[in-house]
């Protein structure tokens, strides 16, 4: 199937790195859906590896504009456990079939959904922030962003309860991405993800993902975000119960 030429797939796809860009501009979250909504076309390590062209230009552009609005003392614990992480990521990655890995994510965006929606009634439940934490979940976080584009969620449970600055913390997980899609450049190449057909989709929506990163950064300090995320969270949750619903399936005749 050739991807440039099939409207369906390409309309989810402009959709998505739009949803990434806006997300890395500041309204961390969105990038989510990203994934899950390629993934009903393609096989999910081949839609992250799509969008990995797209994700590293917006990484430059979100670090030079955050380029002073960030944790040290997070970046130290969480950066290296990342990279444990996505190297068991990695070695998973060959043994997983795409309904496991749909069914995976599936499952982690369901939870952030879950997690967002009950977030003040668990409050006291979350872990509090310590070195353990962010040990722990950077590596949950890279394990997930090498299998399914999404490491937000595990490293959100350790810093959204330490209340950083907005700019602060956006400039924080802005790093952690950036570190994990350059790591996953040649973690895609070994797998044999990063073709010659995939890159040329990947470079068409580098134009689109740019403009949508720009569009995040301009509004995340102008408009708020309560009724975005309100529907966001909405079709994020949708697209995850479809995610299961079709991996189920696949695996139960299988």
């Amino acid at each position: 199937m050739d991807l440039l030429t099939n409207p369906a797939f390409m309309a989810v796809a402009v959709i998505g790195v739009c949803l990434l860009g806006i997300s890395k501009g500041g309204f961390l979250g969105l990038g989510v859906m990203a994934l899950p909504l390629m993934s009903l076309f393609v096989p999910p390590l081949q839609a992250a590896a799509i969008v990995l062209p797209t994700a590293v230009a917006q990484d430059w552009l979100t670090l030079w504009i955050y380029r002073r609005e960030w944790s040290a003392w997070n970046i130290k614990i969480m950066l290296p456990s990342m990279f444990v992480g996505m190297i068991f990521g990695w070695l998973m990655a060959a043994s997983l079939s795409g309904a496991h890995i749909r069914l995976a994510i599936g499952l982690i965006a369901t939870l952030f959904v879950l997690r967002h929606w009950t977030a003040k009634r668990f409050e006291r439940w979350m872990p509090k922030p310590s070195v353990a934490t962010g040990i722990i979940f950077g590596t949950i976080g890279g394990f997930t962003t090498m299998l399914a584009n999404a490491g937000g969620p595990a490293w959100q449970i350790h810093l959204l309860p330490q209340r950083l600055e907005k700019l602060p913390y956006i400039g924080t997980v802005s790093i952690l991405f950036a570190a994990s899609n350059i790591v996953k450049i040649p973690g895609f190449a070994t797998l044999g993800y990063l073709t010659r057909d995939n890159l040329l989709v990947g470079l068409a929506l580098v134009p689109i993902a740019v403009a949508a990163n720009y569009a995040g950064i301009w509004l995340v300090r102008r408009v708020s975000t309560e009724m975005f995320f309100r529907i966001a969270y909405v079709l994020m949750f949708v697209i995850a119960v479809e995610l299961m619903r079709s991996s189920i399936i696949d695996l139960w005749w299988h």
